[in-house]
């Protein structure tokens, strides 16, 4: 009999696979990116149908196979059923999947990672923060965790305060992220260093990026 493996995560893409199941692409605090297929799962009243697409959080009960697993059963803790009613937001919540996938790795604990991209998507709904905060937070600290950024913000005449909130974002709990807000000048800022960064230590063209760039 096969043993079921039980991983706490989240799934960064779900796409068709078959007449009637899904092929879920999920970051899990225990096994980093693994590919999980929810057979079924596009059938109508199937108990995989909500918790098998996007955002989807919680604890997955899987089949390992040699090269993936199969789904048996979930607990989801989370839809973010408020990024599906706010178009900015979704697009926002989907690049953070998109950079998760990115930095996501096999058989290597994402702990920081999922901690950081389930914060964010929880952000997102908050009023009192900007998405174009959010953003440049989750990109700076998802650089930082990947072991690529440096201390101090690259040469530039920044102000004070933005040094400050650029240290802040690499090096406090992630659960101390999205606790503050700065002036308007300062994410400018903020979003000028993000966006440096982001040319400097990445590769991939994102498909969500263009469209958020337009907001």
């Amino acid at each position: 009999m096969q043993e079921l493996v039980t991983v706490t995560g989240m799934v960064l893409q779900a796409v068709p696979f078959g007449e009637y199941d899904r092929r879920l692409i999920l970051l899990t605090k225990e096994k980093g990116k693994i590919t999980v297929f929810a057979n079924g799962a596009r059938r109508q009243n199937s108990r995989f149908g909500a918790g098998s697409d996007m955002f989807a959080f919680g604890k997955f009960r899987l089949y390992e196979t040699k090269t993936s697993y199969k789904l048996s059963d979930m607990e989801i803790q989370n839809f973010f059923e408020e990024l599906r009613q706010d178009y900015e937001a979704a697009y926002y919540g989907m690049y953070f999947l998109e950079i998760a996938e990115y930095y996501g790795q096999e058989n290597m604990e994402a702990v920081d990672l999922l901690k950081l991209l389930y914060l964010s998507l929880r952000a997102l709904s908050k009023e009192s923060l900007k998405n174009p905060l959010i953003r440049a937070i989750f990109e700076l600290r998802a650089v930082a965790i990947n072991g690529e950024l440096p201390e101090n913000p690259p040469e530039g005449v920044w102000q004070e305060s933005t040094r400050y909130a650029y240290s802040y974002i690499i090096q406090e709990p992630i659960e101390k992220l999205y606790t503050f807000t700065v002036s308007d000048s300062v994410l400018e800022e903020l979003k000028q260093i993000a966006e440096f960064c982001f040319n400097r230590y990445m590769d991939k063209k994102f498909k969500t990026l263009e469209i958020l760039n337009s907001f």
